[in-house]
């Protein structure tokens, strides 16, 4: 099954109007299709019929998509062509008013890139994740030991959150009793402005973004008055690529190291529960064996995609796959897409906890830009699932999970679960 379609004749009803209505009007960066859940039968046509393809009059502007795993490779690793710049757009298919563009090292070319990612790099090594470990499972121990037996909670709130957030604010040596304002900056970052989103207005938004900044502008003068320490803030503050950043540079590293380490985490730690309840066979597959971990973790992350795709900006005339990509056009690459591909991947729509290659994926990205904390997003999730499975002998979804309004972030709002008494 294709996420959580509600039924077998509303898919066929997608997979119809999806096979019906010209390629022409195809638009698979609307958010609606991901609220819905509702994108695939859109993404399986265009990896057919037309890999590369342009859409011209959609809800965020005319863009490209990319939408084959090899392809989408070929255009994350050439730098001279498709560009992250924040000047020219950055990396979500949403363009940003250039007034408000916030460069970060991800939305950096080379080799400006490399010097302020190598700035946060430490943090990420095998010697400083053990030591994250200890502390990991303490609080996943500590976490699912609270949760409520017999009655029904939400999953997303109550564990998938609550896990992500401590962790930043351990990475951030953030204080304790505001770390839920990480999540909620996070949220603000990534949403989509409108009278039923989290901020009504782009200038809500950046009011909201702009109290993060101030926060985190008091904590950095704090730790570059101190001596340095293993927390990011304290990394950044005492690096000669990162120390004198101006204000937005600042906030775009903040919001990356946020999000980044909030979005992917979170929505892989809510689509694994989810996952398995679609897939009995495989959650008694790994109840019966928990060495299987190691190669559920990263086949719950390629299932997920807790980021749909990321964008690159052309800065030149460039010939690709037969079609003419003109300078200043958007490339958006569809690592959902990508993840689903069965030229790449055997048996894509299957969810496999013991595949044969599960790295094979796209949801950390390729090449340079690749996710910095991919082995501590690994780490989180082993280590939740090695303690679920020891307390619960299993927990139950119990209901239609709510799912984020949003073509960039694919992830999940609310899951009600319950733990059998």
């Amino acid at each position: 099954m294709h996420g959580t379609i509600e039924s077998t004749a509303k898919l066929e009803a997608l997979r119809e109007r999806a096979s019906s209505l010209p390629l022409e009007q195809f638009d698979p960066g609307d958010p609606e299709l991901f609220r819905t859940d509702t994108f695939w039968p859109y993404f399986d046509r265009l990896r057919r019929e037309d890999p590369v393809h342009y859409c011209k009059d959609p809800m965020f502007g005319p863009y490209w998509s990319v939408t084959r795993y090899n392809d989408i490779m070929e255009i994350e690793t050439n730098h001279s062509v498709f560009s992250s710049a924040s000047a020219l757009g950055g990396i979500t298919i949403r363009d940003i008013d250039p007034d408000l563009r916030r460069e970060s090292f991800i939305s950096m070319d080379p080799p400006r890139h490399a010097a302020q990612r190598k700035t946060v790099a430490p943090m990420f090594t095998p010697t400083h994740l053990d030591n994250l470990a200890l502390s990991i499972r303490t609080r996943s121990a500590e976490c699912l030991d609270k949760l409520p037996v017999g009655q029904e909670f939400d999953w997303v709130d109550q564990v998938s959150i609550e896990l992500t957030t401590q962790m930043l604010a351990v990475l951030f040596d953030f204080p304790w009793e505001d770390r839920r304002k990480l999540t909620r900056w996070s949220d603000v970052a990534t949403t989509i402005p409108g009278p039923d989103g989290l901020v009504a207005t782009e200038e809500e938004r950046m009011a909201e973004l702009g109290e993060c900044a101030a926060y985190f502008a008091r904590l950095w003068k704090e730790r570059a008055e101190q001596p340095p320490k293993s927390e990011l803030l304290s990394m950044m503050a005492h690096s000669d690529a990162t120390r004198h950043m101006d204000a937005k540079n600042f906030l775009g590293n903040l919001i990356l190291l946020i999000v980044g380490g909030n979005d992917t985490t979170r929505n892989t730690m809510s689509g694994s529960l989810l996952a398995l309840s679609q897939h009995p066979e495989q959650y008694r597959k790994l109840r019966e064996n928990p060495a299987l971990l190691d190669s559920f973790v990263p086949e719950v992350i390629r299932w997920q995609t807790p980021l749909a795709h990321m964008r690159r900006t052309a800065l030149a005339n460039f010939e690709f796959r037969g079609k003419q990509i003109k300078k200043g056009d958007k490339v958006v690459m569809w690592y959902v897409s990508g993840n689903r591909d069965a030229e790449a991947i055997e048996k894509p729509y299957d969810f496999i906890i013991d595949r044969a290659r599960p790295r094979t994926h796209l949801s950390f990205g390729f090449g340079i830009h690749r996710c910095v904390g991919l082995r501590l997003a690994e780490l989180q999730l082993k280590i939740i699932w090695e303690e679920i499975l020891k307390r619960f002998d299993h927990i139950d979804v119990v209901g239609e999970p709510k799912r984020v309004y949003s073509s960039f972030v694919k992830g999940l709002e609310t899951l009600p679960v319950k733990i059998a008494a």
